[in-house]
């Protein structure tokens, strides 16, 4: 049996475009003889359709697209996610479903039963749990149809109570399929890999496994598709964060006409020993992800060029690059807007910066409007000492100026704060914390470090500068950013134990961090949610990201 796997880049609620993507892979799966052609989870609407699937009529444009794409399911079996109603009248009002088409019938609905309610996933809010588990017979072989979550609990996941494969394995299946929507973070690819192997290690059957492709807002999804023989050799492998189409022949004794490629044994994690309590970064991948991140931010919201402040800073250099490389250079404007207390050298390594990237850019010194705001504010402000006040007024001047521009002439605003100064509050509101997409909000401060080395990995693109100097906002004179916060090397390392560990203050202090500076780190983090609560979206590359997979209160009392 030939199984093609369509890797697809689709766009939430853009039914016509997501449709017809289907209906072209559709085609040439056809015209290379496959059976049948497996797309991934909610293919129909997009991943993750929220509070999108309440409206009915969402819900009538995704059956209208079922309707289309069966008349295409003529010669070959096309399975399909989308959301589908539940006619029962206890219950959700939806299911999380795969529909198997052939025919131009609907021959099968598969329902899916494991509905994770952890970090960006909310589906039980949403979807009924399927409630039987039928293998689906096609061409003289049984399928066993899983939709994502339902073959990541092989009998031991204390999450849930039901192993939807094994239901299925007294029907005596020949072939596994999953549909699958998993979001990528840099710790994911091989837990991912060694699960997948894990089922196909239990139940001795051929696996092809679809995953989404493409960034909804936050979400990226890598893609990186698989497909496993029954002796749990990898035979394929989709691309990272690319769509990609490609066939492959099931043998009638589960062997995969393909080439086997290298095992896919389970890594052991890196991030715990004496000296190092962070796992490395798969930086390709992250650099990719963000790249993606943004090019379909862009493209799906309709936008094409952004603007950003450029600092001579390491943060806004590394954003200005990933930028140039996803919009292209000419669609992003940098603007340079030196204060009474930026150095020469900064001004030189930012316009360096855009020279080696060849994008446009402008000086703006903010001297004059900060100027004007003192003398304005002076009869409130008096005889009183300089202070945060005077240091937050040029970095929103910096954003007036950002803004103006961007609403005047059609930009977006790219945010430029990594996570260890979004962790700790190290940022003004309607000032740097402006923007419309925060390009490195989960990632922190070390790791956008790393982030410019890989950018400069064949030539000399951000200058060096640029990652040499010790970091400064500049907002007073000789300003360091370690006046203010601990060093980036150990304060990383303790807001990655409690914010993606979850550890407890005592654990943290047990792995050799000095008790007052783990409480101190971790107050800043509490009191500052309220911040972090009116940022925006940002591109998800880690375990637990701010925004949607990470809630707290912003008024809870706890380590505050």
């Amino acid at each position: 049996m030939k199984i093609c796997i369509a890797q697809q880049n689709y766009h939430i609620g853009n039914f016509e475009q997501n449709t017809e993507k289907m209906l072209c892979a559709i085609e040439e799966a056809k015209k290379q003889g496959a059976d049948i052609i497996l797309f991934s989870e909610m293919s129909v609407c997009g991943y993750p359709a929220r509070d999108f699937v309440e409206f009915n009529d969402f819900i009538n444009k995704c059956y209208e697209s079922i309707e289309t794409i069966k008349h295409a399911a003529d010669t070959i079996g096309v399975l399909i996610g989308s959301p589908a109603r539940n006619p029962n009248q206890k219950g959700k009002d939806l299911y999380n479903a795969a529909f198997f088409l052939y025919d131009q019938k609907i021959v099968a609905e598969i329902h899916k039963t494991l509905l994770p309610t952890y970090d960006v996933f909310d589906e039980n809010r949403y979807f009924e749990p399927a409630d039987d588990w039928k293998v689906v017979p096609f061409k003289g072989k049984k399928l066993a149809i899983t939709i994502c979550e339902d073959i990541w609990n092989l009998g031991d996941n204390p999450l849930y109570r039901i192993c939807p494969m094994d239901k299925m394995m007294d029907q005596q299946p020949d072939i596994l399929l999953n549909l699958s929507a998993s979001p990528f973070d840099y710790t994911h690819d091989e837990d991912r890999k060694a699960t997948i192997k894990a089922n196909v290690e239990k139940y001795k059957k051929p696996l092809f496994y679809c995953n989404a492709v493409g960034s909804q807002t936050e979400i990226v999804f890598d893609g990186a598709s698989l497909v496993f023989d029954k002796d749990a050799n990898l035979c394929g492998a989709l691309p990272m964060f690319e769509s990609a189409i490609q066939i492959f022949e099931c043998n009638e004794d589960g062997t995969i006409n393909a080439p086997i490629l290298e095992p896919a044994a389970r890594v052991p994690n890196k991030e715990l020993n004496p000296v190092k309590l962070m796992p490395e970064l798969n930086i390709d991948q992250v650099y990719k992800a963000l790249v993606l991140g943004v090019k379909d931010y862009f493209n799906k919201m309709g936008f094409k060029r952004a603007i950003l402040g450029s600092s001579g800073g390491i943060d806004s250099a590394v954003t200005l690059a990933i930028a140039c490389d996803a919009l292209g250079k000419e669609n992003v404007h940098a603007i340079l807007m030196p204060s009474p207390y930026s150095t020469e050298h900064s001004v030189d390594d930012a316009v360096q910066l855009s020279k080696n990237l060849n994008n446009p850019y402008d000086i703006i010194p903010i001297k004059d409007v900060y100027e004007t705001f003192l003398s304005t504010l002076k009869p409130i402000f008096k005889d009183l000492p300089f202070s945060l006040a005077e240091e937050n007024i040029q970095s929103r001047s910096r954003g007036n100026i950002l803004m103006a521009i961007a609403n005047k002439i059609g930009y977006v605003l790219l945010n430029t704060s990594n996570k260890s100064e979004l962790a700790t509050g190290y940022g003004t509101l309607y000032g740097d914390m402006a923007g419309g997409l925060g390009v490195l909000g989960d990632c922190y401060k070390m790791q956008v470090y790393a982030l410019a080395n890989y950018i400069n990995r064949n030539e000399k693109i951000i200058p060096q500068n640029i990652i040499d100097k010790a970091p400064s906002a500049e907002l007073r004179p000789d300003q360091k950013d370690s006046d203010s916060l601990p060093d980036y090397s150990t304060l990383d390392q303790i807001l990655y134990q409690y914010i993606e560990k979850r550890a407890d203050p005592s654990v943290i202090k047990s792995l050799g961090f000095d008790a007052a500076l783990v409480d101190r780190t971790l107050k800043m983090v509490n009191n500052n949610e309220y911040k972090r609560n009116q940022f925006c979206p940002i591109i998800r590359i880690s375990p637990k990201a701010f925004g949607v997979g990470r809630r707290v209160p912003i008024v809870g009392k706890y380590l505050s």
